[in-house]
C-alpha cells in the first residue's frame, strides 16, 4: 500500500474519532440540559467539565484530520503538526488567563468558547483545505467523487464559522435560528457527502480493479501468443523471400522471351500473395516484439499529419474535421506512433467504403497527451467490442485483413507507458481514444521504474 494510501486511511479514523468524541459531547450537554433539575452542583459541575474535555479532544482529532489529509495530497511538511498545536494550546492558555482561572462554571464556559476560536475554528479551516484540495487531487479518477469532496470541504467551512466563530446559544438575527441547528445541518451536510463520495469511490475501485484483472489476462495472452508469433514469423520470411525473388527472375525471363502475358500477370498475382504473405509475417514479428526501444521527444500532432498525408487517396469521399490542440512533447518512437495512427484511420476509412465523417482531437488532459478518432462507419457489434484488440481477430471479410493490426497498436501504445480504448454503436460509428504521458509524466515513470 502506498504512503498516501496510508496517511488517507488515518484521516479517515480521525475523522470518525471526531465524529464519535463531538457526538458524545452533544448527548452529555443535551443530559444535562434535560436533567438539570434533578441534578446537584456537583454533578453539573463534572458534567460540564467532561463536556469541555470532549469538545477540546473533538477538535484536536478534527485539526489532526485536515493536516493529514493536506500532507495525502503534499508530502512536504509544510509544517508540523505538534507546533501547530502547541501554538493554538497557548493562545487558548492565554485567553484563559487574561480572564483568570477560577474553576467555576463560568471558567468552563470560557474554555468552551476558547476551544472553539482556537482548535475548532483552526481545525474546520484545516479540513476545509484538506477536502477540497484532495478533491482536486483526485479529479482525473472519479469526478463525481471528487464533486463531493468539494461540497464535503464546503461544508466544513460553513462548520468552522457555526462552532468556531459563534458561541452556543447564540441565535442570529436576520436568521431565527439557534446556531446548534445551524452546526448540526453542516454536520448533517458533511457526513451525507463523505459517506456518497466513499460510496462511489467504492463501486469505482471494484470496476477499475476488475477492468484490470481483464487487461491482465489480455496481457498474458498477447505474450503467449507474442512468443509463438516469432518463432513463426521467422520460419516462414526466409522460403517468403526466397520464392518472391524467384517470381521475380521468372517473370524477368519470360517478359523477355515474349511470354504470354496471361502467365505474366498470373506471376505478378502469385507475386502480389507472397508479399502480402511477408506483410503478415512482419506484422506477426512486431506484434511479438516487446522491447522497448530509445525513445525521442516528439509532437503527436506531427503523426497525426504525417499519418493523415499519406492516406490522403483514401480521403477523397470523406469529410475530415481536425480539432488538434497546442500539446507538450511526448517520449516515443515516430514510426511506431505512426503505424498506430495509420491502423486505426486506415480501419475508420474501411468502415466507411460509401464516405462519411471523420473527427480528429489531441488535448492534453493531466498530464497525459489524448488523441480521439471517431468515425461515422458502420460501428461495431457489443459482442466483438471486448475482442478488437486480439490477435488475429478482425471483422473485415475474409482477406481482407489479418487481424493484427489492433493487437500490434495495442502493444505499441503499452510500450509508451499509455493505454488504448475503444466505443462503438452499430450504425453510428466507432471512437479509438489514445493516452500516452507527456514527456514530463513519462520521465517521472521510468525514473521511478
Amino acid at each position: 500500500m502506498k504512503g498516501s494510501d496510508l496517511k488517507l486511511g488515518e484521516s479517515l479514523w480521525l475523522l470518525s474519532a471526531f465524529g464519535f468524541l463531538h457526538g458524545a459531547h452533544g448527548w452529555l450537554e443535551l443530559g444535562t440540559w434535560i436533567e438539570g433539575k434533578h441534578l446537584s452542583f456537583q454533578q453539573i459541575f463534572a458534567a460540564q467539565a467532561t463536556s469541555a474535555g470532549l469538545l477540546i479532544l473533538s477538535f484536536i482529532f478534527l485539526m489532526q484530520f485536515g493536516i493529514t489529509l493536506i500532507r495525502v495530497v503534499d508530502d512536504r511538511p509544510i509544517w508540523s503538526s505538534k507546533a501547530t498545536m502547541a501554538c493554538l494550546f497557548i493562545i487558548w492558555l492565554l485567553y484563559l488567563l487574561h480572564h483568570g482561572l477560577s474553576i467555576n462554571m463560568q471558567f468552563l464556559k470560557r474554555a468552551d468558547i476558547g476551544a472553539r476560536f482556537t482548535f475548532g475554528f483552526a481545525g474546520g479551516l484545516l479540513s476545509s483545505y484538506g477536502l477540497i484540495a484532495y478533491s482536486r487531487e483526485i479529479r482525473p479518477m472519479s469526478q463525481s467523487v471528487s464533486r463531493r469532496l468539494h461540497y464535503a470541504g464546503i461544508a466544513f467551512l460553513c462548520y468552522a464559522f457555526f462552532a468556531g466563530i459563534i458561541s452556543s446559544g447564540f441565535t442570529m438575527p436576520m436568521v431565527p435560528i439557534p446556531i446548534e441547528l445551524l452546526r448540526g445541518a453542516a454536520a448533517v451536510f458533511i457526513t451525507y457527502f463523505i459517506s456518497q463520495a466513499l460510496n462511489i469511490f467504492d463501486i469505482e475501485t471494484r470496476k477499475k480493479i476488475e477492468q484490470q484483472a481483464r487487461l491482465l489476462v489480455q496481457a498474458e495472452k498477447l505474450s503467449s501468443l507474442g512468443q509463438l508469433a516469432a518463432g513463426i514469423a521467422h520460419e516462414i520470411n526466409n522460403p517468403l523471400a526466397n520464392a518472391s525473388l524467384g517470381i521475380q527472375t521468372l517473370k524477368n525471363k519470360l517478359s523477355n522471351v515474349g511470354a504470354d502475358r496471361d502467365m505474366v500477370e498470373r506471376l505478378s498475382a502469385v507475386e502480389k500473395n507472397i508479399d502480402r504473405a511477408s506483410v503478415i509475417a512482419q506484422e506477426l514479428l512486431q506484434f511479438s516484439r516487446t522491447r522497448e526501444e530509445e525513445f525521442l521527444p516528439l509532437n503527436i500532432n506531427d503523426a497525426i499529419k504525417n499519418s493523415l498525408s499519406l492516406l490522403e487517396y483514401k480521403l477523397r469521399n470523406i469529410i475530415l474535421t481536425q480539432d488538434l490542440a497546442s500539446l507538450p512533447d511526448v517520449m516515443g518512437d515516430p514510426v511506431k506512433l505512426e503505424q498506430v495512427l495509420i491502423n486505426i484511420l486506415s480501419n475508420a476509412l474501411e468502415a466507411m467504403p460509401e464516405g462519411g465523417e471523420l473527427f480528429i482531437a489531441s488535448r492534453p488532459e493531466d498530464g497525459m497527451i489524448e488523441v480521439r478518432i471517431t468515425d461515422t462507419g458502420c460501428g461495431i457489434s457489443p459482442e466483438n467490442q471486448s475482442r478488437v484488440f486480439e490477435p488475429f481477430f478482425t471483422t473485415k471479410d475474409v482477406g481482407s485483413g489479418t487481424g493484427l493490426g489492433l493487437s500490434v497498436s495495442y502493444g505499441i501504445i503499452g510500450q509508451h507507458h499509455g493505454r488504448i480504448e475503444l466505443s462503438s454503436k452499430p450504425g453510428q460509428g466507432t471512437t479509438v481514444t489514445i493516452k500516452i504521458p507527456a514527456k514530463e509524466g513519462y520521465e517521472k515513470d521510468t525514473d521511478r521504474g
